[in-house]
């Protein structure tokens, strides 16, 4: 194996790709394909069957950091090629996302299908469908670009077709190819690690905060049976009080609606609605919204099953088909807050929710009142409060140093994708047989 040196360049001709080296050619991608297809949604009788030999059948969900596409979230049966509802596509075919989020790519080393949002790019006997579909990975923003529509991205395949690539030699792809292979699966190990790390703390936290609000800090203190299954043992000497005893329904409506709107979400618990990315429908006044001050307790009716409850940092509103409830002076925010955003509390309130089915369960006021919940005394509490701050604080800083270090790895594999595939690193590849030359520009 040797090393190509790369001493000489030109100009790719494409302005965004810069210098390559001077026996690559340019082409338009249709020249570097036997054709460009684009998928189809069969019936519902030919989607999932079991019983049926089945086939992978891509959407844009399914496409990954990882370019091989190797499961389908969704199958269709063989009956859906037979009837021409669906094309099947052949091993090695180029998969690119044409409708909506452009830019996605992927190949697929067994014959397989997708739906119309997705075009199927059929490698000419010269290209190796590994390193186009690489090459292409960097074409995302190209693609967007190039989208016929703001509202819709569309790139059809006429337009795709009519992209503007430079290619090596094929052997000189397969070398690109095989590297990028090696070099890639390292990168997207250490990611796999980092991302299970984030995991593994999140677990963690979720652990130290249930056992903290339920169990207290004294891991010597006498305990007894709560009596509750989602409880279980508590501090002897801690209260158990149903809700109705310990929170009062605050149903005041602003005038104005000026009062800064916070949402409620299972994941943040109560945020100013200003710091998140929210697309949902707003209304054109919030007057009569229902107010909401620091430290009032606000359920999201909808979504209290999944645990989209907290108590409010600040003062402001919120949507009308929230409840919101002030908590005696028994309780601290801080520490509800905690509580009522654990896993088990969230599963308990659930049992009291109405609706036919799971998620469309709705918590009224009066379901939740029939929830019995723990009361620590009052320094207890304040414990707690600090105890969990303090080391939620080491377990975030490290989830964040974590999360910087996936996306160094990423910008990483970003970056040694577009050196490759555009000739500005050397790659080792067997020469002798590799000669410059092949298809002209069309």
């Amino acid at each position: 194996m040797k090393l190509p040196v790369y001493q000489k360049y030109k100009p790719s001709g494409v302005e965004w790709l810069g210098d390559v080296p001077v026996h690559w050619e340019k082409m338009r991608l249709k020249f570097a394909c036997t054709g460009i297809r684009t998928g189809g949604t069969p019936s519902p009788e030919y989607m999932d069957n079991a019983d049926e030999k089945t086939v992978a059948w891509f959407t844009p969900a399914d496409f990954r950091e990882s370019l091989e596409l190797n499961e389908s979230s969704r199958k269709i049966t063989s009956e859906a090629i037979t009837a021409a509802e669906a094309p099947l596509f052949p091993a090695g075919t180029v998969f690119v996302v044409g409708i909506g989020t452009l830019g996605k790519v992927g190949f697929c080393n067994q014959p397989a299908s997708a739906n119309q949002q997705v075009n199927a790019l059929l490698p000419h006997p010269g290209t190796d469908s590994r390193f186009l579909a690489l090459l292409l990975s960097i074409y995302d923003e190209h693609m967007r670009a190039l989208a016929n529509s703001a509202t819709l991205p569309i790139l059809n395949q006429q337009r795709m077709g009519d992209i503007a690539i430079v290619l090596p030699p094929l052997l000189e792809q397969r070398s690109i190819a095989d590297f990028l292979e090696r070099e890639t699966a390292r990168l997207e190990a250490l990611m796999k690690t980092k991302e299970r790390l984030l995991e593994l703390l999140a677990e963690k936290r979720s652990v130290l905060v249930t056992r903290a609000v339920t169990c207290g800090l004294d891991s010597d203190a006498p305990v007894c049976d709560s009596g509750l299954h989602w409880l279980g043992k508590i501090s002897a000497h801690w209260r158990i009080e149903r809700a109705r005893w310990l929170f009062k329904e605050r149903d005041e409506r602003s005038e104005t609606g000026e009062e800064e709107m916070l949402t409620v979400s299972h994941i943040t618990g109560v945020t100013p609605r200003s710091e998140k990315d929210v697309n949902m429908f707003e209304a054109e006044t919030t007057e009569g919204y229902k107010l909401c001050y620091r430290g009032d307790l606000v359920i999201n009716t909808l979504w209290a099953w999944m645990g989209a409850m907290g108590v409010s940092p600040i003062t402001g509103i919120v949507s009308p088909a929230y409840h919101v409830y002030t908590p005696s002076q028994e309780l601290l925010g801080d520490y509800v807050d905690a509580l009522v955003r654990t896993p088990n509390f969230a599963r308990e309130v659930t049992r009291y929710s109405k609706g036919v089915w799971s998620s469309r369960l709705r918590l009224y006021p009066e379901g939740f009142f029939e929830v019995f919940l723990p009361v620590p005394p009052l320094p207890e509490q304040r414990a707690i409060v600090a105890h969990i701050a303090t080391e939620t604080a080491k377990l975030d800083a490290l989830r964040e140093a974590t999360k910087r270090t996936i996306g160094l790895l990423k910008e990483r594999r970003a970056a040694l994708i577009a050196a490759a595939v555009t000739g500005r690193i050397a790659i080792p590849e067997n020469t002798e047989d590799n000669l410059p030359g092949g298809r002209h520009e069309n």
